[in-house]
């Protein structure tokens, strides 16, 4: 909670004139300057050991850079049958007249499947945008189909 104002310092302080801020500095408005000011000047020292690589730019600009066309929610093959369902992939897993999950990732917002982690032995069908090689490879290891959608 908040400080009771009898506890503070500043009531001491009453009747001393300078409050705490000496008679020979004075205790002047703003004596360094607000804020950053200075960062190149004044407190280079400060700046340059504290907070390197704060001044200058870095890169090349992109005039007019449109966010949809690199728009690329990825997912990785570990975590695919997490989408389906303990459940469901036990279903599956039961039958056995070659009927696999089909999974659409795009659904689920994702456009591109990546090749991280290992994927069960359990068939699985998915609907992606895009595959990564290794997603594709792994994906057909486990007797999979990659199916490609627009």
């Amino acid at each position: 909670g908040k400080m009771p104002t009898a506890a503070k310092k500043h009531r001491k302080e009453r009747g001393g004139m300078h409050c705490g801020n000496g008679r020979i500095g004075k205790h002047r408005k703003h004596p360094s300057g607000r804020g950053n000011a200075g960062g190149q000047h004044m407190h280079r020292i400060a700046f340059d050991k504290y907070h390197p690589g704060y001044f200058g730019k870095v890169g090349m600009r992109y005039f007019h850079y449109k966010k949809n066309p690199h728009h690329m929610p990825t997912i990785n093959v570990d975590k695919l049958w997490s989408m389906v369902g303990l459940e469901q992939r036990k279903e599956y897993a039961k039958k056995s007249d070659g009927t696999v999950p089909l999974l659409d990732v795009t659904a689920h917002g994702f456009f591109k499947v990546l090749g991280k982690g290992k994927l069960p032995k359990q068939p699985i069908a998915i609907k992606a945008k895009f595959f990564s090689k290794q997603a594709e490879e792994k994906i057909k290891n486990a007797g999979g189909a990659c199916i490609l959608t627009a």
